[in-house]
């Protein structure tokens, strides 16, 4: 829709995705996705920022698809539309809470942060370099 503010979000799922339906049988998922920045000090020391909690929703077959494969603790990247709610708590508070529409939601390849692969995967991308593919592996 024109003028929602279209974003892309890479975080970490904070809960198993919750799946339900419409009364018309759509599909709905929801999750919460948690962004820490890492933020340099004034000393030159490296350290976490303060987190961004989004709820995540995707529907009809993204949102089947997000409740079969998404998992707590998974990074992803979700790019969405931002939307901004208004409510008021039990106790009558004003609150706002930043909600994303998930357009598209992906689990970030597992060595996308750095992290040093295993043997195994070592011995597997050594093997596709040299031009003979495992059927098994993933072609990155």
């Amino acid at each position: 829709m024109a003028g929602e503010a279209t974003v892309t979000v890479i975080g970490h799922c904070g809960g198993d995705p919750e799946l339900r339906f419409t009364s018309s049988g759509t599909a709905v998922a929801s999750f919460s996705l948690a962004n820490t920045p890492r933020i340099k000090s004034a000393n030159g020391e490296w350290g976490d920022g303060e987190t961004l909690w989004l709820r995540v929703t995707a529907w009809n077959k993204q949102a089947e698809a997000v409740a079969e494969e998404v998992r707590k603790g998974q990074k992803l990247i979700v790019v969405g539309r931002l939307q901004q709610k208004s409510y008021k708590t039990k106790d009558g508070e004003d609150r706002t809470s930043l909600e994303l529409t998930a357009d598209e939601v992906g689990v970030v390849p597992r060595w996308a942060d750095g992290a040093k692969p295993s043997q195994g995967e070592t011995g597997r991308r050594q093997q596709q370099k040299k031009g003979g593919w495992d059927d098994d592996a993933p072609p990155f």
